[in-house]
């Protein structure tokens, strides 16, 4: 015996623990591959094999009506000319609702608890609603409008302190492109909650001028120039006639209020239009324009 041997002795109570553990490992293992436990293994992975066939069944099957509803209702919204804005929105909300219930279905068929699962979902939903509220409120905005319509694509509109041709209705934002060519991009939020005014809403519109002539002007020439120059254009409505009114006394000048109905298509063409023709033609008739003025007295 080397300097460098080791003995190490394992007491006779540690060796008879070790060998009564083995045993019942030993135990547990010829239980584990008894024929019932091997049964019920079997039977588990057929059941689950079952469950997943099923539910890849209705996945499929479920997909395939989903895109045939899908092309359906498009071809409805299609047919009927209805807004293709709204059409967008409609189908895009029909397609995530549906494809929702189906996953929640093959979740069920699983043998998921599908309860733990909608709470999980509508916990992240409040949480999500919560920090995007802002953006919630503009996409709830965008939805009354598409679904209201208090104007569409095409339609001149003054909202938010902007006037312009509404360019695009997106689901959060309403483009508006102003008479400069700026586009203005308007949250649908503050749109669905405030005032629009739609000019292109109603088929006609009046115009009014405020034309200032000299005192002395005799009322009933000027009126009848006015009204010459007016019924010339066939942009002007006879129904409701064009009028001319003494509107006020002023300090310089008699004003008058000139009135005349068109299409809403030719408002701003006319209205400077007739500003032009008013300027040159009124003097031919002997109306003057008055310049301020001021009258002096002096007293000794």
């Amino acid at each position: 015996m080397t300097p460098y041997t080791l003995f190490l002795q394992i007491p006779a109570e540690v060796t008879d623990s070790l060998a009564a553990k083995t045993g019942d490992v030993a135990r547990e293992l010829e239980s584990l591959v008894s024929s019932d436990t091997l049964q019920s293994i079997s039977s588990s992975i057929v059941n689950f094999a079952f469950k997943l066939g099923i539910a890849v069944l209705v996945f499929v099957i479920g997909k395939f009506i989903i895109k045939r509803l899908y092309k359906w209702v498009h071809g409805v919204m299609t047919h009927k000319g209805t807004d293709p804005s709204l059409t967008t929105f409609v189908l895009s909300l029909i397609r995530i609702t549906l494809y929702f219930i189906l996953i929640v279905t093959v979740v069920g068929l699983l043998g998921i608890e599908t309860s733990s699962f909608l709470a999980l979902f509508a916990s992240a939903g409040v949480a999500i609603g919560m920090a995007l509220s802002g953006t919630l409120q503009n996409f709830a905005g965008g939805v009354l409008i598409l679904l209201l319509k208090p104007y569409k694509v095409g339609d001149f509109i003054e909202a938010q302190g902007y006037s312009g041709t509404v360019k695009e209705i997106q689901i959060f934002n309403t483009i508006i492109n102003t008479p400069d060519n700026k586009a203005i991009i308007v949250p649908n939020g503050g749109l669905s909650t405030s005032t629009i005014n739609n000019y292109s809403l109603e088929s006609r519109r009046r115009i009014d001028w405020t034309i200032g002539v000299a005192y002395g002007t005799d009322f009933e020439i000027a009126q009848k120039a006015i009204l010459d120059i007016l019924s010339a254009d066939s942009r002007v409505h006879l129904d409701p006639a064009p009028a001319v009114y003494i509107n006020e006394l002023a300090d310089s000048s008699v004003n008058l209020t000139v009135r005349a109905w068109c299409a809403s298509a030719d408002y701003w063409n006319l209205f400077f239009a007739m500003n032009e023709i008013f300027y040159k033609r009124l003097p031919e008739s002997g109306i003057e324009f008055p310049f301020p003025q001021l009258d002096v007295h002096l007293t000794k």
